[in-house]
């Protein structure tokens, strides 16, 4: 419990000024009822720390999500995450664009036990063939099916965009720096 404890406080030391109050507060809190001799109290605030950091790195990943051109709107939802808990954490963010034509969903999730079980199939070129046609976007190489194009970035952070045609799609997948999202919480 104690490597635990050390391991939740390390990590806090490197969260965001504004949230880590939250954060150290509950940390802090679990530390004493550890000392007191409340463990479940205690494994009960280390995961509730753990979501507060979820919930940033969250907030971290909906900066990756283009804003919309012009006559576009984006609208950002803010439920992602909450479905992701159930999926065994990591962190996600979605938005829907649209126009008066097209409309589509775009999802980014990182750090997943889905997202990292596909890994294997995303780093087998072979195998991605297979799943459907390859669509170049970038750098990046998506998979196409059923009108849903899908990628694998630096085998840990899932790009999904669903809903339209896929040339309505691709142009906004553009404006992401897949690079700088590869990068994402390391």
């Amino acid at each position: 419990m104690k490597r635990i404890l050390a391991c939740v406080l390390f990590v806090a030391s490197f969260t965001a000024p504004a949230a880590a109050d939250d954060v150290t507060d509950t940390i802090e809190s679990a530390l004493q009822a550890y000392k007191d001799g409340d463990i479940p109290y205690a494994m009960e605030e280390l995961q509730f720390a753990q979501q507060l950091m979820q919930q940033m790195q969250a907030e971290g990943l909906v900066a990756f999500l283009p804003e919309a051109p012009e006559g576009w709107t984006r609208e950002v939802n803010t439920e992602m995450n909450a479905g992701l808990a159930m999926m065994g954490g990591g962190a996600g963010a979605e938005a829907v664009y649209y126009s008066d034509n097209y409309s589509f969903t775009l999802t980014l999730m990182a750090d997943n036990p889905m997202v990292n079980a596909m890994s294997a199939m995303f780093g087998n070129s072979a195998m991605m063939a297979s799943m459907g046609k390859l669509v170049r976007v970038g750098r990046e190489k998506f998979v196409e099916q059923d009108g849903e194009l899908t990628a694998l970035i630096n085998n840990r952070v899932l790009v999904q965009a669903s809903g339209d045609e896929i040339d309505a799609m691709i142009p906004i997948l553009e404006m992401i720096d897949f690079k700088e999202l590869g990068q994402f919480g390391l």
